[in-house]
């Protein structure tokens, strides 16, 4: 676990256990050196509890990566709650949780993520006030992240395919959640061609209906051509396997840690695959997450989720002058700006 923290530079974990409620919690602070660490909290099924602390390691890396970025005042960090088959009361165990992070003294303020709910966030503010994504805040998790992504497969397509015109792109969304949907509409209201998969068919078929999206079978669409592919799920999508059977000019989505590891991302770049480094392109959520616990107004939100595309365009123009995948280029920026290297 020391060998995790260290290699990833994790300044603390911090594992609770509440028995009354069942509650088993993993807190990994990356750093703080910009500001309070702030990262969402999933409430997920693990296979064991080093898959969680892994999860929650690397994805605290990535909060850090982002904000630094992103400029703004806070540090990175992550939660997971590990999510039992049976849960006496969801309301008790978010409320323990929340006990939690105000023992953490505002080291940490905990979000909305994968699995959880504005309603979890008003749980846990009930016991501390180290929270956002609560009903009063509002959701980041849909519209304006879907923003900060789009904006960046607008800087993708211009830098890798010379034009930010999306109208007849093909596009092709791997996962139709919250932001994925949400994304889906605006390409469409973009004239985006839409080739979409998720492994709910109800999203499937909304999609079809409402946006007049292609379907394609999860496990046939990396394989299937496309100007950009979207990835929208869970992370590990792109592993040396996968990326082989790639048919696209560019990678941009919102899901967090798309790469397996830093070599899948010179793969792509021997390929001539345009990777859109994911804590930089779906960092709209964050953006919103800090602005909104920060009281900054909505126009300087969303003046701060259109910048993702200027940023992206300058680590691709870094990238191409130094024949370097953007995920590195993107990396050094960020540990600049967090250890001084």
């Amino acid at each position: 676990m020391f060998a995790l923290m260290q290699s990833a530079h994790v300044e603390s974990l911090h594992l609770t256990v509440d028995p009354v409620t069942g509650l088993k919690a993993i807190i990994a602070i990356h750093s703080s050196r910009l500001g309070p660490a702030l990262g969402g909290c999933r409430y997920l099924a693990y296979s064991d509890d080093e898959s969680a602390v892994t999860d929650a390691v690397r994805l605290a890396q990535d909060m850090s990566y982002k904000a630094a970025l992103a400029g703004l005042a806070v540090g990175g960090a992550k939660a997971v709650i590990m999510r039992a088959p049976h849960v006496e009361s969801r309301a008790a165990l978010f409320e323990a949780f929340g006990r939690c992070v105000e023992q953490l003294d505002g080291r940490y303020i905990t979000a909305i993520d994968s699995g959880t709910s504005m309603a979890d966030m008003d749980c846990i503010a009930q016991y501390t006030r180290h929270v956002t994504s609560t009903t009063a805040a509002g959701d980041p998790s849909s519209s304006h992240a879907a923003m900060g992504v789009f904006a960046g497969i607008r800087s993708t397509a211009s830098s890798r395919l010379g034009s930010d015109n999306l109208e007849g792109l093909r596009v092709a969304i791997q996962g139709l959640g919250k932001v994925g949907f949400a994304l889906a509409q605006q390409l469409h209201a973009a004239g985006a061609e839409l080739l979409v998969s998720d492994t709910d068919p109800g999203k499937v078929r909304l999609a079809m209906e409402q946006l007049g999206a292609h379907p394609v079978a999860p496990e046939a669409l990396l394989s299937t051509p496309c100007d950009i592919l979207a990835p929208c799920g869970l992370g590990g999508v792109l592993n040396w396997h996968s990326v082989a059977q790639l048919r696209c000019s560019a990678v941009a989505g919102c899901a967090n840690n798309q790469l397996t590891n830093l070599q899948v991302a010179d793969q792509l770049e021997r390929r001539g695959i345009l990777y859109a480094p994911d804590y930089v392109i779906n960092s709209g959520g964050l953006i919103y997450m800090a602005l909104t616990h920060q009281g900054a107004q909505p126009e300087a939100i969303n003046l701060q989720l259109l910048r993702i595309s200027e940023r992206l365009t300058g680590i691709y123009a870094h990238a191409q002058a130094e024949k370097r995948s953007p995920a590195r280029v993107s990396d050094e920026l960020a540990k600049k700006l967090l250890y001084g290297e």
